[in-house]
């Protein structure tokens, strides 16, 4: 089966991009390590400055000069907040919007954010014990990790915000939704763990190498943005850091597994919070079942799907993605 993957070219100038189409299984995320892919061919890509090369045997690239595209201006520290250490990216300008990762940490400064930020100051915490944040050790819990969250937004006078959680990220802003609804003024769940479905299943992505994880969080792994972040070959340094995040995820979210029994009952005093459910139509981590079960407890929210799209709409699909949150962030 032939499959297309984006990836950088290193070791070349100037950087280059290629979209890879070749004959390798359907779960492997870097074509050029892989000792089936020809020598031949990796040489001549070193002569090949643009356009599509082709060997034959399903091997082809189509070489692209690397796209320079400003970026919103964002900043990186770490501060002192509700006990602990936190590392903190924020970037753009506004009305702050506060946005929790999802289980395998921040994958960096993306188009969506750079969307928001033109209108929205975007603070995004980098979770406890995902690498530039230490653990936090009495963090047991999801619930805990949401506390931990509304503690630094008291602290920092944030509040009422709006917030935007992924994944596991939303299982987090659910619960610090249901603990205090008010510090909320708008509530989006992107493909929202927390809530066990009653039809279908969270996958379970503990036991998954990190490769076919990154690859089952979407529909296409030939979407540009998909190979920006996940592409081309994986540094020791970024392995561990993929390794540290779902270390701390099973630590907190094993048992039950990412979710909790409690939390649609606890929501029904959030159910005048005007709330956002955002699902792709190919999500293959979390089920259509747990939109179903977030709109039986808030069944005031708003449900927008996104067609062809796998866990990571945002990256899929960030112009129907942006246009959408943008809609209900105005609402």
């Amino acid at each position: 089966m032939v499959h297309g993957f984006f990836a950088r070219l290193s070791g070349f100038s100037p950087e280059r991009f290629l979209l890879l189409s070749l004959p390798f299984p359907e779960d492997f995320l870097n074509p050029l390590s892989l000792p089936k892919c020809p020598s031949s061919f990796l040489a001549r890509l070193s002569d090949h400055s643009k356009g599509v090369l082709s060997i034959g045997d399903g091997f082809h690239a189509d070489i692209r000069e690397k796209e320079e595209r400003p970026l919103a201006n964002w900043t990186e520290s770490t501060m002192k907040v509700a006990g602990a250490d936190l590392t903190v990216v924020r970037g753009g300008s506004g009305k702050p919007l506060l946005m929790l990762h999802d289980e395998l940490g921040y994958p960096g400064w993306m188009t969506w954010n750079e969307e928001l930020a033109k209108e929205r100051e975007i603070i995004i915490p980098l979770q406890p014990g995902f690498g530039k944040t230490p653990r936090i050790e009495w963090i047991r819990s999801f619930r805990d990790l949401g506390g931990f969250y509304a503690n630094v937004v008291r602290e920092l006078n944030l509040a009422p915000l709006d917030v935007i959680g992924f994944s596991a990220g939303g299982y987090t802003a659910a619960e610090m939704a249901a603990a205090d609804p008010k510090m909320f003024s708008h509530l989006v769940l992107v493909a929202p763990m927390g809530i066990k479905p009653a039809e279908g299943e969270i996958m379970d992505i503990f036991p998954l190498t990190i490769r076919s994880c990154l690859r089952a969080t979407v529909a296409d792994p030939a979407t540009p943005e998909f190979g920006k972040i996940y592409g081309g070959e994986m540094t020791p340094e970024q392995f561990e850091a993929f390794e540290d995040a779902r270390a701390e995820s099973a630590r907190i979210g094993w048992e039950p597994y990412m979710h909790n029994p409690s939390l649609p009952y606890l929501l029904a005093g959030a159910k005048n919070l005007p709330t956002l459910l955002v699902w792709g139509t190919k999500d293959r981590v979390v089920p259509k079942g747990c939109i179903a079960a977030y709109q039986r407890a808030l069944p005031q929210a708003k449900v927008v799907e996104i067609a062809d799209v796998g866990h990571r709409s945002e990256i899929e699909n960030p112009t129907e993605f942006v246009k959408a949150v943008k809609a209900f962030l105005a609402s």
